[in-house]
């Protein structure tokens, strides 16, 4: 092959201006950038999910083992450590007017209120109702 058929190499066209390799550094940059903050936000999702889970499930196992049986039950306050979780169960009337003074009621609801707080701060708080027996009269 002859040199005169060959395209010059050293033109105006020939590989990519300094101005050209700038600009598409900055848009590779850009990108990392935004897909870095896409997986930061991610994580820290991940991260409060894991942590309301745990304390659902400490509330659950407080709620499971450490309330006694309707027929022991009573109105006060519980509270200990379960799993590293401080938990405190608060059982109170639910409201007046649920005791019928003549009538043969023998459960009335009581509002159970169930408090968790983690090692790292986090905390939970549920409420639920509970039928208890009356109290006698």
């Amino acid at each position: 092959m002859s040199r005169a058929l060959l395209p010059p190499i050293d033109g105006p066209q020939s590989g990519f201006t300094i101005i050209e390799v700038l600009i598409a550094l900055a848009v590779v940059a850009v990108c990392i950038v935004a897909i870095g903050s896409v997986m930061s936000t991610n994580a820290r999702g991940v991260r409060s999910l894991e942590q309301h889970v745990e304390l659902m499930q400490a509330a659950r196992n407080a709620m499971i083992t450490q309330i006694p049986p309707r027929n022991e039950i009573g109105p006060g306050v519980l509270s200990g450590e379960l799993n590293n979780h401080q938990w405190q169960i608060d059982i109170g009337p639910l409201g007046e007017g649920w005791v019928v003074p003549d009538a043969d009621v023998r459960w009335i609801p009581q509002l159970v209120k169930i408090h968790v707080q983690s090692p790292g701060g986090g905390a939970l708080d549920l409420q639920t109702i509970r039928l208890m027996h009356r109290p006698r009269q």
